[in-house]
């Protein structure tokens, strides 16, 4: 589909997330500008690609800081895509965040019962990270998978 490694999750599928209206909103942490960019551009192009209008972008410091924005958001949209990148340094801080991030955002989606796609890195390196975040060069594109998630997963919901 993006031709970054990302699993072929079907484009009529997601077309049908623009056909039902579907609405949109992309969590994005501000850190690590270039892969924060290179993901939140997989993300809306996976939107673009399924036909929904423009999703909201909203801006957080951090990865630490996206459950709290998701929770907030989630009862306004029918998706919630959360955007992070955690870069494993020499402290704990890398296992507080990135279990904080996770379970955060774990939670918002079984308690608000929107889901939530999950496009947060944890890498060892930066050149990790810049290998997942759809640049050019990149072998994966985590932000375009989170938005496709996310949209097919409302999808399977909304059928039930």
């Amino acid at each position: 589909m993006s031709g970054h490694g990302a699993p072929d999750t079907g484009a009529d599928e997601l077309k049908a997330a623009g056909k039902a209206g579907l609405r949109a909103v992309v969590v994005a942490a501000s850190w690590h500008q270039q892969v924060m960019d290179g993901l939140v551009d997989g993300a809306l192009r996976a939107a673009n690609e399924a036909g929904l209008p423009e999703p909201r972008l909203v801006r957080v410091p951090g990865t630490f800081e996206l459950p709290v924005a998701a929770a907030r958001l989630a009862g306004d949209y029918d998706v919630v895509v959360a955007l992070g990148v955690v870069i494993r340094g020499g402290t704990p801080h890398f296992e507080f965040v990135c279990q904080g991030a996770t379970a955060g955002l774990t939670e918002v989606s079984i308690r608000t019962g929107v889901p939530v796609g999950f496009g947060v890195l944890t890498c060892d390196t930066e050149q990790q990270a810049l290998d997942r975040a759809g640049l050019a060069g990149s072998v994966e594109d985590k932000g375009h998978e989170a938005m496709s998630a996310a949209l097919l997963t409302a999808l399977a919901l909304s059928a039930e």
